[in-house]
């Protein structure tokens, strides 16, 4: 875990600045001060058991809930999001768990799905052409933007998700288990989308439980544990360092099996036997 001395240079200016941020529904606690920064052009991957307060905390960002106390500070202003259109104005996207996304429908529709009323009048033609444009920036492997969302894998579901939460040109990308119940050639395809992302200049927040996943696209790791922050860590901190600072527990089985595979791993790319 890092102290204030021992952070890295960030990646760009400071889009997002929670600081003190609670919850609480009732009796129940659901955040208690939470502080969390997040700068242009990094991946910040939020991780902890259920119940971490993770869902939570992307909700008073998506505008779902207000907090109960803490300030937001987004692009340099002290803001109160009140609502998720006014997340969305402000330049905040959340591409949820389920996606949102109607089967029947194709990949146009579902990219302009909600945006009906905008005051952008498209016709059939531009919606198509403004479709393909955010699919190219994001080398999606997506064959034809007429075809419905039923007939597309996982992966590609996910990025039209991403290309749709791009349309309004955020600011910040929340992104809530993007690589869950996906396979092996999916999840490589989603953990790249969200490295295009990151070169686009967006601040980006990962929920995931995949360690491997957030290892491989995150540029810091913060862990809540029971509505608390509980240390910032980067790709490189060890496995059982990861599974304590989630699981509150210093010796257990699943600290033991993270330190054989970390010693597993260390041993594979070291070349021996």
């Amino acid at each position: 875990m890092t102290d204030a001395s021992d952070q890295r240079a960030p990646a760009g200016e400071l889009v997002l600045s929670l600081k003190g941020i609670s919850k609480h529904f009732g009796a129940v606690s659901a955040l208690t001060d939470i502080n969390l920064d997040v700068h242009a052009g990094e991946v910040v991957a939020l991780v902890g058991d259920n119940g971490a307060g993770k869902s939570t905390l992307v909700k008073v960002l998506a505008g779902v809930h207000q907090p109960s106390a803490g300030t937001i500070t987004f692009a340099g202003k002290p803001v109160t999001l009140s609502d998720p259109a006014t997340a969305l104005d402000l330049g905040i996207a959340t591409v949820f768990q389920d996606l949102a996304l109607c089967e029947n429908l194709d990949v146009v529709a579902n990219i302009f799905l909600g945006r009906e009323m905008s005051p952008m009048k498209l016709d059939e033609t531009a919606m198509e052409v403004r479709a393909w444009t955010l699919l190219n920036e994001l080398a999606a492997r997506i064959p034809s933007v007429r075809i419905p969302i039923a007939s597309l894998s996982g992966g590609q579901r996910q990025t039209v998700a991403i290309a749709r939460s791009l349309l309004l040109e955020p600011k910040l990308i929340m992104l809530d288990e993007p690589t869950a119940a996906l396979g092996v050639a999916q999840t490589a395809e989603v953990l790249n989308l969200i490295e295009r992302v990151r070169d686009r200049g967006l601040g980006v927040i990962m929920i995931s439980h995949n360690m491997e996943d957030v290892r491989a696209v995150a540029d810091r790791i913060v862990v809540l544990r029971l509505g608390r922050n509980n240390g910032i860590f980067y790709p490189d901190t060890s496995n059982q360092e990861l599974v304590s600072a989630i699981t509150g527990a210093t010796e257990n089985a699943v600290s033991r099996r993270a330190v054989r595979r970390q010693a597993q791993q260390e041993q594979r790319e070291g070349g021996q036997p």
